[in-house]
């Protein structure tokens, strides 16, 4: 997001949505840890749009918390939408993948 924010503070906004439209599939990893200022929802939102039905996104926050990053209500429905829209949606679960591992590190370590 700080990477979006700064390219619109210097204009160049829209050479930085080709690269972001291209990555297949877009990791919104750790999302929902930092909520996002006004500015930064709407600038995921042009991003999301921008990747509308062609590529893959991940994210590890559910649909139902994304009201608790994003405080516009409206904005969080036209995200949601433009994910699902004919996509296929697939939940691994909410266990860390990080605590997973260090959990079989150590019992191997026993």
């Amino acid at each position: 997001m700080n990477e979006l924010v700064e390219a619109a503070d210097e204009r160049r906004l829209s050479r930085l949505f080709a690269p972001y439209g291209r990555l297949d599939p877009l990791c919104l990893d750790e999302l929902g840890y930092v909520k996002l200022d006004d500015r930064g929802a709407e600038l995921l939102f042009q991003i999301l749009t921008e990747r509308e039905e062609r590529a893959t996104v991940a994210s590890n926050l559910p649909f139902s918390e994304w009201g608790g990053i994003i405080d516009d209500p409206r904005l969080v429905a036209g995200i949601v939408d433009r994910l699902t829209f004919n996509a296929h949606i697939l939940e691994t679960g909410s266990d860390s993948c990080r605590l997973r591992l260090t959990r079989e590190r150590d019992k191997r370590l026993q």
